[in-house]
């Protein structure tokens, strides 16, 4: 199924990729702390109430330390907020469980998170396969180089339709049904690109609607994470891995379809992407446990009116209007030197293989900047590192405006590629800020957004480099991007806990001394 994560250098990040019971995390010992929001923080449009809690059994095949019984919401004992900066620290560095497996051990030890992992991975591998084997088979029917290009450049462009237009489905009906059906759907349109009579609209048409199904899928695998996983710490990991397996398919897809191309048809390579979009369904179908929807299987008018009033929601609440930005703000400069790698390669004289080096920089340094910060740092060091790697994460692009050779150039796009590791922590403000109902619409959303907004910036990069010089633009894409990141970083850390906190106390103070 569609990506939510960072792919190829060049390539749109959906994000790396991503029902909630807000169930104990398995294997924590304190249960996520209530979330209130004061009138100076939220904005005009008022956010839902929390969902009522919705218990249900748990994962047979976890081991019995990582189980936690289920405590009565009014007997639960919020976390004291600990922050730093604005950021929601709320527990201290501690291994997520007890006694059994730790860290993304303790991730695969859940039954249902294995089921969502294989499926993400062999439609992951599918969509990159078909990708690449449809705009093929384009280019052999028409020999047009613009409709070949057009055919990939459709794997992103419908998802701010999607997102917008169909996010409600995240919400309105069960999440498991909601991915099985998109997996289903996307099967059936790959079934008929592979008829010999399709004609190249039809191919295009159909390229399109896999896209707009995207979002969808993306944003509620995301949220039903926090089914599976909990709210806490185990939700931030299984997010992490999944991103991580985006970023390392994706480098092994293109590889796997080029020899894959070159024994059998593009045809034939597009008939695979049917089995595994299958295959796909039938894991989430079997592998994980039927719940019902947020929202009531609908009850709240029509889809097109839920999905704009969740968006409406989503960007009228300050905070979690400040967090989608963070997460969309970043991308939209760093995939300069991606979109510039070719042109870069040209202006400095470099043959494909000094490319190819400098395709794969950015990656390599997210995933191992990921798994570091998964495996060896705990919920309070994430939280610690999200502002300062967000703000500057940018800074090694203006490396570029020395116009460096390949091995500078490298290291400067591993550098920047770690920095993306502060979503790790954005992760869990994210989930904690994010109402129950609305999560769905609002993951659906920060999917659509991710992936739009990248494309912008890979196009004014292109803009830019027709008129200044390639490492002129990366350089500047650093020192913008930079800029712009302080502001939002200022924002963030305004609408964080600790300030709701001292305007609540300081108010009441107030009333309290008019009050004599």
């Amino acid at each position: 199924m569609p990506r939510d994560t960072d792919p190829l250098p060049g390539r749109p990040r959906d994000a790396t990729d991503t029902p909630c019971d807000r169930q104990v995390p398995p294997g924590t010992g304190t249960p996520p702390a209530p979330r209130t929001a004061s009138p100076a923080t939220t904005g005009p449009a008022p956010l839902p109430a929390p969902h009522p809690e919705r218990a249900g059994p748990p994962d047979p095949s976890e081991p019995p330390a990582l189980r936690v019984p289920d405590v009565p919401p009014v007997l639960r004992v919020p976390d004291v907020p600990v922050t730093t900066g604005g950021a929601p620290l709320t527990a201290p560095d501690a291994p997520a469980t007890a006694g059994g497996p730790r860290g993304y051990g303790a991730v695969f030890a859940v039954r249902e998170f294995r089921a969502v992992f294989a499926a993400h991975l062999l439609s992951l591998l599918g969509v990159v396969v078909s990708e690449l084997a449809l705009t093929v088979l384009v280019y052999d029917l028409t020999a047009s180089p613009l409709l070949s290009a057009l055919t990939f450049a459709l794997g992103m462009l419908p998802y701010l339709v999607g997102g917008t237009l169909f996010a409600g489905i995240a919400d309105r009906y069960p999440a498991r049904r909601v991915l099985v059906t998109c997996d289903l759907i996307c099967a059936g349109c790959v079934a008929v690109m592979v008829l010999p009579g399709t004609p190249v609209a039809g191919l295009l048409v159909l390229r399109c609607l896999v896209a707009a199904v995207s979002p969808v899928f993306t944003g509620t695998r995301m949220a039903a994470l926090t089914d599976i996983l909990g709210e806490g710490d185990l939700f931030v990991l299984g997010r992490s891995l999944l991103r991580i397996v985006s970023q390392s398919a994706l480098l092994a897809g293109f590889g796997v379809g080029g020899l894959l191309l070159a024994v059998v048809s593009p045809r034939g390579a597009i008939t695979i992407t049917v089995a595994t979009f299958l295959c796909s369904a039938a894991l989430l179908r079997l592998g994980t446990r039927d719940r019902p929807a947020r929202t009531g299987g609908g009850a709240g008018g029509t889809l097109l009116k839920e999905s704009l009033s969740g968006a409406r929601l989503v960007f009228g609440h300050r905070r979690i209007r400040a967090l989608m930005l963070l997460f969309w703000l970043p991308p939209v400069f760093v995939v300069a030197p991606e979109a510039l790698a070719a042109p870069y390669a040209d202006e400095i004289g470099v043959g494909s293989t000094a490319l190819g080096l400098l395709m794969c920089a950015m990656p390599v340094g997210s995933i191992a900047a990921e798994l570091y910060a998964g495996a060896a740092l705990g919920p309070r060091s994430r939280s610690l590192i999200v502002l300062p790697l967000a703000a500057a994460g940018l800074l090694p692009l203006v490396l570029y405006g020395f116009r460096p050779g390949v091995a500078l150039a490298a290291v400067a796009l591993v550098l920047a590629g770690a920095g993306s590791a502060y979503v790790i922590g954005l992760d869990q403000w994210f989930v904690e800020a994010v109402p129950d109902e609305l999560r769905g619409r609002a993951m659906t959303l920060l999917t659509a957004g991710l992936m739009t907004l990248q494309g912008v910036g890979m196009a004014l990069a292109g803009l830019a480099a027709e008129f200044f010089p390639v490492h002129q633009v990366v350089a500047g894409a650093g020192v913008l991007g930079t800029l712009c990141l302080l502001l939002l970083v200022a924002e963030v850390r305004r609408t964080g806990p600790a300030n709701r906190i001292r305007t609540e106390v300081r108010d009441g103070e107030d009333r309290h001394v008019t009050s004599r």
